[in-house]
Order: C-alpha cells, then sequence, then structure tokens
C-alpha cells in the first residue's frame, strides 16, 4: 500500500514576483499608474547659497504617503580640487575682463570667486569632502489630480527656501526604482554639493511617538507613525479622558483595556453603570455586584 505524504507547498520566486507586483503598469511620460495607485517621482536640482539646518523637516513631516531616497557619491578630493582651480580661472578671467573694459562691478561673480576659494581652502585642509547627491521623492496617491495636487504643495514649500524639483520627465521607471529600498540610483541626476550643505539632508527628524514597549493608542496624524507607549512606565500612570458626547471615550478606553489585557497586565474596573460587564464576560474576566445587599464585598 503506498502512501503519500503531503508536502508543505514552497512558493517559488516566480510566485513571489506575482504575489507582490501589481496587476498593472502604465507608463506615461510624466507619471505611473502601478494598478490603483498613480505615482510620481521628482528630483531636487537647484539650491541657494546656503542651506539652513533643518530645511527638509517640513517635507519629511508632510502627512503624504510618499517614498524619499537619499544618494549621496563621494567624489574624489583630487578631481574635486581640479575643476575648482579651473572654475576659479574662468571667474577670474571674467573680472579682469569686465575691469579692463571698465564696466560695473559684479556682485555674483565676486561673491561666486569667494566662495570657491572657500571651499578650495577647506578641501586642502580636510575639512570637507564633496559629494553628488541625488534626492528623489516619489509620491503616491489614489487619483490624478491628488497626484498634482500634492506635486504643486511640495514645490511650493521648496521654492519658498529657493530650492527647486522637476519631475523626471520620460524616467519614471527609472525614478521609481531609485526609491525602492534597493539602494540602486538608477534617475543618476546629481548636484554637487560638500559636506556642510549636505548634512543638513539629514531625514530622521520626524517626531516619533513610538516606544519600545506599551500598547498601540493610534497614528501620528502628523507623519502616518504608530503610538505605541507604556504609561505604566512613567513614575505616575496615571490617566484621564475627555472628549464631548459621543466622541468615543469608552470605545477608546475599552481598546485599550483589550489591549492592555494582551501584555499581560491585570485590569480592575469599578463599574457604577454596568457598561464593562459585557467585556469582562467576553474575555473570561470576572463581574461582582457590590452593595449593601450584595454576597460580594470588599475587603
Amino acid at each position: 500500500m503506498n502512501i503519500k505524504i503531503p508536502q508543505s507547498y514552497t512558493p517559488s520566486e516566480k510566485d513571489i514576483k506575482n504575489v507582490i507586483a501589481p496587476a498593472a503598469i502604465e507608463n506615461a511620460p510624466a507619471y505611473l499608474r502601478l494598478g490603483d495607485k498613480f505615482v510620481k517621482t521628482i528630483f531636487l536640482f537647484t539650491y541657494p547659497r546656503y542651506l539652513s539646518s533643518g530645511w527638509f523637516n517640513q517635507i519629511v513631516n508632510l502627512p503624504e504617503l510618499m517614498d524619499i531616497s537619499i544618494f549621496a557619491h563621494p567624489v574624489n578630493t583630487v578631481a574635486a580640487m581640479k575643476s575648482l582651480r579651473k572654475k576659479t580661472s574662468q571667474i577670474e578671467a571674467q573680472l579682469m575682463e569686465r575691469e579692463e573694459k571698465g564696466l560695473v562691478r559684479d556682485p555674483m561673480l565676486e561673491t561666486a570667486f569667494q566662495d570657491i576659494e572657500t571651499l578650495r581652502d577647506t578641501l586642502q585642509q580636510g575639512r570637507e569632502k564633496m559629494f553628488n547627491v541625488g534626492i528623489y521623492i516619489t509620491l503616491q496617491t489614489d487619483s490624478l489630480d491628488e497626484l498634482f495636487k500634492i506635486e504643486e504643495k511640495i514645490n511650493a514649500l521648496f521654492e519658498s527656501q529657493l530650492i527647486y524639483a522637476k519631475p523626471a520627465v520620460f524616467q519614471q521607471i527609472e525614478g521609481f526604482s531609485s526609491v525602492l529600498p534597493l539602494g540602486l540610483d538608477k534617475l543618476t541626476t546629481w548636484t554637487l554639493l560638500n559636506s556642510g550643505p549636505a548634512s543638513s539632508i539629514f531625514p530622521f527628524v520626524s517626531t516619533n511617538l513610538t516606544s519600545d514597549e506599551g500598547i498601540l493608542y493610534g497614528i501620528n496624524r502628523h507623519n502616518n507613525t504608530l503610538i505605541i507607549f507604556d504609561r505604566f512606565s512613567l513614575e505616575n500612570a496615571n490617566s484621564v479622558v475627555f472628549a464631548k458626547a459621543g466622541a468615543g471615550k469608552s470605545f477608546a478606553v475599552k481598546l485599550e483595556i483589550l489591549r492592555s489585557l494582551a501584555m499581560g497586565t491585570d485590569v480592575l474596573i469599578i463599574d457604577p453603570e454596568n457598561e464593562y460587564e459585557r467585556l469582562a464576560n467576553t474575555v473570561a474576566g470576572s463581574f461582582f455586584k457590590i452593595s449593601l445587599t450584595s454576597e460580594s464585598t470588599i475587603n
């Protein structure tokens, strides 16, 4: 008698790709459509003379669905010095030509000359490094109109700081691939920055209300992260819930009780209106009626 022992099913690599991949992809010049989602990648290409610390914070904290990739490719210092020396010679020649012609001084050329000379000094002293920096932002929405509105909103925030972004026209596939968690810079649209301005792009500034332990209380509306908190870790774990009638106070408290029970917390409830009797029965708890004539008493 032949007995077949069932084997556990192991999905192949092809099956996994079919599960993860969207049903269809529409590759338009300025956006992608991945299944039911509209996706658009933009990149930064122009920066002001000075980048203040935290200029990227308001973009990171936007309550929108987006993916951000920041690539910093180191540039050889010797090659950078050679390029800066050539640029200095060009600007110096322009300044001398204007002076010979008796033209009015050009503050922009003079400022550029001073900035390049300062950068050359810091590179020579090893206090700065040069990087080819690429910043790509991929937006995801449910409709095309919403996609364009969010793009306008982000562009307005950038332009208020004299920073300008462009959509990756005819390169949306490359742009989308560049923001996937693969570490591949397929868009290769860079701006040369020294380490000072590059460090101002530090993205990990989002207000985080997540603890290592505790229960889930909700979602942070600023950045869509989870709010996980253990109030018993505080010196005083007391709390009070205020809200208007019908806002969901009882539901929120009951949900906190259920999640606390799941974490092993002992819960005692004084319930004058018998509001929590059903909850106690559902979780196999005990419900006692306490009064002057009841059988149960408090010791």
